[in-house]
């Protein structure tokens, strides 16, 4: 073989190789793509949607996040609700974090689908402890969240939900 051809294909390689290591890299600690699966997040997302998750964040009320579901080797997607210190309460499907109310645009689609009088969320309250967090479902007829497993660790949060980029005719910056 020719040394041209030697020094070409060693670039090539060692380029492939590089370009390889960055992926892998950004992939374990920054950035990583999400499938979803199931309806607990509808209509935020939808069963097969894709997502990007970044595993560097600060966590605040409302975020989207993935964690490791306990007692499952499935990952699951919630909205935070509830951050360490907080008392959440609700209330005539109204949502008090600290005493203060929150509307909550993105389940509005699914109240409504009910009948009068019909509740989406069923009343709670809860204190969460300190290193958990309390996380809800959008669908919260069809969720199991934190009202069904607990509060979550924060060690648990595999990242936050920055993007979407399937389906095509839903790409962008969820809420």
């Amino acid at each position: 073989m020719k040394k041209e051809t030697k020094k070409e294909i060693f670039s090539w390689v060692k380029s492939l190789v590089i370009a390889f290591a960055l992926v892998l890299i950004v992939r374990q600690f920054l950035f990583s793509p999400v499938l979803v699966s199931g309806q607990s997040m509808e209509p935020t997302f939808e069963s097969n949607n894709r997502v990007v998750i970044s595993k560097i964040h600060k966590l605040d009320h409302f975020d989207l996040v993935v964690f490791h579901a306990p007692n499952s080797k499935e990952d699951y997607i919630k909205r935070v609700i509830g951050l360490p210190g907080d008392t959440v309460v609700m209330k005539d499907d109204r949502l008090f974090i600290n005493g203060k109310e929150y509307d909550e645009p993105y389940i509005q689609e699914n109240k409504d689908k009910l009948f009068k009088d019909q509740k989406l969320t069923q009343d709670f309250e809860v204190t969460v402890p300190e290193g958990q967090l309390f996380v809800l479902g959008d669908n919260r007829r069809n969720s199991t969240d934190s009202r069904a497993i607990g509060c979550i660790d924060e060690s648990s949060v595999v990242g936050k939900v920055e993007f979407r980029f399937y389906p095509f005719n839903s790409i962008g910056f969820p809420k």
